[in-house]
C-alpha cells in the first residue's frame, strides 16, 4: 500500500514539474526566461519546455490606466505579468495642465500608440515601461507646449503631434519601443479665453458677411451701370438708325415729288405735311385737352394751300 502511495506522489510530482516546465505562447506574445537569475532566452509563439527549478519566467511590473464608469476620472493600477504583448498598444493619458509661452494654462488629453520591438530591452532597460512612457510623454508635452503661444498651439495640432512622436520615439528607442503615433484628443483653454475666442470668431464671421454683402452690392452696381450704359448705346443706335431710315424716306419722297412735278419745289410740300402731322400735338394743353387757336388755323390753311398749289401745277402740265 505504501508503494502505491509513493508512486502516486511521484507521479503527481512529475506531473506538476511537467506543467511548470511547459509553456504555450500565443501569437504576438513572448516570455522572458531567466536561468538562475540571469537572462537565458525569449519564448516566442508555440509550445516550449524549460528546465524545472533552474529556468523561471521573469515577472514584470506593468501599470494600466483605465477610465471609471463616469468617463471623467482615471484609475491607475499595477500588477506583475509574465507575458509581454508585442501588438501595438494605445495609452490614454489623463488630462494634464500645461502652460503656453504666453502664460495661458490649458488642459490637454493625449493618446499614445506604441509597440514593443525588443522585449529584452523593455524588461531590463527600464522598470515599469508604461509608467515610464507616461511620464516621458507628460514632460515632453509640457516642453513642446511651453515653447508655443496660445494661437500657435490651437492651430498647429498636427505639428505638435509629429514633434511629440519624434522626440518620444528617439527617447524610448533604448527601451525597445517604437512610438508610432501621438494624438492630442482635447486642447481646452480656460473658460474666459474660450469666451473671448467665441466672440472673436463671431466678429470675424460678421465682418466676412459684411464684406461679402458689400462686394455683392458693388458687383450689382457695376452690372447695373454697365446695363444702363449698354441700354443708352443701344437706344442711341436705334435713334440713329431711325433717323437714317426717316432721312432715306424723306429723300425718296423728294425724288418722287420731283418726278411727278419736275419744275416745282418739294420742300414747301414736305414742310406742310410735317406740320399737319405735328398739329394735333401742338394744339393740346398740358392736360392733353384739345385747344384751337386762330394762328394755328391760318397756318393749317396755308399748308393746305401749298399742297393744293403743287397738285394744280401738276394737273396743268
Amino acid at each position: 500500500m505504501a508503494i502505491f502511495i509513493f508512486f502516486g506522489i511521484l507521479f503527481l510530482f512529475f506531473l506538476i514539474v511537467l506543467l511548470k516546465s511547459t509553456y504555450i505562447i500565443k501569437q504576438s506574445e513572448v516570455i522572458i526566461i531567466e536561468r538562475l537569475g540571469k537572462f537565458h532566452q525569449i519564448l516566442k509563439s508555440g509550445i516550449h519546455f524549460i528546465v524545472p527549478f533552474m529556468d523561471q519566467p521573469r515577472k514584470i511590473l506593468w501599470t494600466y490606466t483605465k477610465e471609471d464608469y463616469t468617463g471623467k476620472n482615471y484609475r491607475r493600477y499595477s500588477e506583475y505579468v509574465e507575458r509581454i504583448d508585442l501588438r501595438e498598444s494605445v495609452y490614454d493619458f489623463p488630462k494634464q495642465n500645461v502652460i503656453t509661452k504666453d502664460n495661458v494654462t490649458m488642459e490637454i488629453n493625449a493618446l499614445l500608440y506604441y509597440q514593443i520591438t525588443d522585449p529584452k530591452c523593455a524588461v531590463y532597460e527600464i522598470s515599469n515601461l508604461p509608467q515610464a512612457i507616461e511620464k516621458l510623454t507628460q514632460t515632453t508635452l509640457r516642453n513642446v507646449i511651453g515653447s508655443m503661444d496660445l494661437d500657435e498651439t490651437l492651430s498647429s495640432r498636427d505639428q505638435i503631434n509629429e514633434k511629440l512622436r519624434i522626440i518620444l520615439d528617439e527617447a524610448s528607442d533604448k527601451w525597445g519601443v517604437k512610438v508610432n503615433r501621438v494624438e492630442l484628443q482635447e486642447v481646452n483653454p480656460p473658460m474666459d479665453i474660450r469666451v473671448a475666442m467665441e466672440k472673436q470668431m463671431r466678429a470675424e464671421r460678421d465682418r466676412r458677411a459684411l464684406i461679402l454683402e458689400a462686394e455683392g452690392k458693388k458687383g450689382s452696381a457695376i452690372l447695373e451701370a454697365e446695363g444702363f450704359k449698354l441700354s443708352k448705346i443701344e437706344r442711341a443706335e436705334g435713334d440713329a438708325q431711325s433717323r437714317l431710315i426717316n432721312a432715306r424716306a424723306e429723300a425718296q419722297a423728294i425724288e418722287m415729288i420731283k418726278n411727278v412735278v419736275p419744275d416745282s419745289n418739294p420742300l414747301p410740300y414736305l414742310i406742310a405735311l410735317n406740320y399737319i402731322k405735328v398739329l394735333p400735338e401742338i394744339t393740346k394743353d398740358k392736360e392733353g385737352k384739345l385747344i384751337l387757336m386762330p394762328y394755328e388755323s391760318s397756318a393749317l390753311m396755308g399748308s393746305l394751300s401749298t399742297i393744293k398749289e403743287i397738285f394744280t401745277q401738276n394737273a396743268q402740265k
